[in-house]
C-alpha cells in the first residue's frame, strides 16, 4: 500500500516582492486552463536503497529540493504553471506499491500533456517513471530513450526476487526489450563489476566511461548524444545526484570522490533542451542526513531550474 501526501504548501516561503520573482512565488497547487504545465512529484521512498544495501535516508530528499528551490529567482514564462503536486510515500517496505501509485500519476500527467519532474527518492522510482512513459509512447507508437547521468549502470539483477535501487533501468531492459534504448553517462569502473558490464552488452546498452564523459571531451559527448537522439521520439532523463563528485553532491546515498561536474551536467541538459525531444526528467538519491550546507539539495534544485529554464524558454521562441 502506498500513500498519496498533498504538496505542503508551508515550504513554499522565501523573500516577497510585488511581482513573481521567485519560485515560492510562482507556485500553484491546482491546475488552471489555458496554461502549459510542469508538475512536480516526490517520491518519499527509500526502501529500494535499503534493499540495495545503499545509505538509508533518501526518503527526506523531496522535500529538502523544494526548501532549495522556494527561494530561488524564477526567470519562466508566466504562460507556464508549474504544479507541486505532494509526494507518493512508500508505506513499510511495501515498495512496489508506491512503484504503481508513482506509474499511475506518472501516466495521468502525460495524457494531459504536463511535463513530470519526480524528485527522490531512491532510483528505483526510475522503474515506475520508465513504465508510464514506455506506456503513453506505445499508445502513440512512438520510441523512448532513456538517458542516465550516473556513476551506476543500474542494471543489478533482482535481489531475492525483488527489484531495489539498482535494479530499475534492467527490469525496464525485461519488461520491454523490445522498445528499451539507454545510454548512461558517468559509468564508473570502480562502482560496477564486471558482470554489469555484461549485462549492459547483453541489453545494448550504450553508455560513457567516466574517463570520457569529461568537458574537454564534448565534441564526442555531443557526438554520441547526436547519435542517441536520432533513433528515438523522446527522451527520458534521469539525473542521480551520486553521479557528482562529492565535492558537489556529498548527500547521497552511494558517494564518490571522482564524478563529474555540475557544470558537465548543465552543458547536456542544455544540449537535451534544444533538441525538442524531451518528456520527462527525474532528480534523485539525495539524502539529506549526509548533506553538508543543503550543497547537495542546491545542486538538485539548480538542475531542475536550469532544465526547465532551457527546456520552455526554447519552446516559447517563434
Amino acid at each position: 500500500m502506498a500513500k498519496h501526501i498533498p504538496a505542503n504548501q508551508k515550504i513554499w516561503t522565501g523573500r516577497n516582492s510585488q511581482s513573481i520573482d521567485y519560485w515560492h512565488q510562482a507556485m500553484s497547487f491546482v491546475k488552471v486552463t489555458g496554461k502549459k504545465k510542469v508538475a512536480l512529484l516526490g517520491y518519499c521512498g527509500d526502501e529500494g536503497v535499503r534493499r540495495n544495501q545503499g545509505r538509508i535516508g533518501a526518503a527526506e530528499g523531496p522535500d529538502s529540493i523544494r526548501k532549495m528551490l522556494a527561494g530561488m529567482a524564477y526567470h519562466l514564462s508566466d504562460s507556464l504553471q508549474i504544479l507541486d503536486l505532494g509526494n507518493i510515500l512508500t508505506v513499510g517496505n511495501d515498495m512496489e506499491g508506491s512503484h504503481q501509485l508513482l506509474t499511475e500519476k506518472v501516466t495521468e500527467l502525460l495524457q494531459e500533456n504536463i511535463f513530470p519532474v519526480l524528485i527522490g527518492g531512491g532510483h528505483d522510482l526510475a522503474l515506475a517513471h520508465g513504465r508510464a512513459i514506455l506506456k503513453h509512447l506505445e499508445q502513440k507508437n512512438e520510441s523512448l530513450g532513456i538517458i542516465n547521468l550516473d556513476a551506476h549502470f543500474d542494471l543489478r539483477d533482482l535481489n531475492g526476487g525483488k527489484g531495489h535501487s539498482g535494479s530499475p533501468f534492467y527490469q525496464l531492459s525485461q519488461e520491454s526489450p523490445d522498445q528499451f534504448q539507454y545510454l548512461c553517462l558517468g559509468i564508473q569502473k570502480p562502482a560496477n563489476p564486471a558482470s554489469l558490464f555484461k549485462t549492459a552488452k547483453s541489453t545494448k546498452t550504450q553508455w560513457m566511461d567516466m574517463e570520457e564523459f569529461r568537458i574537454d571531451n564534448w565534441d564526442y559527448i555531443a557526438e554520441t548524444l547526436q547519435h542517441f537522439y536520432q533513433k528515438v521520439n523522446k527522451i527520458y532523463l534521469s539525473i542521480d545526484l551520486d553521479g557528482f563528485s562529492t565535492a558537489f553532491a556529498p548527500g547521497v546515498s552511494a558517494p564518490s570522490p571522482l564524478g563529474f561536474s555540475p557544470e558537465l551536467a548543465f552543458k547536456v541538459m542544455e544540449w537535451l533542451a534544444i533538441s525538442g525531444k524531451m518528456i520527462s526528467m527525474d532528480v534523485v538519491e539525495l539524502n539529506p542526513k549526509y548533506d553538508q550546507d543543503n550543497a547537495t539539495a542546491r545542486l538538485a534544485a539548480r538542475c531542475i531550474e536550469f532544465m526547465l529554464r532551457k527546456l520552455f524558454i526554447r519552446m516559447e521562441k517563434p
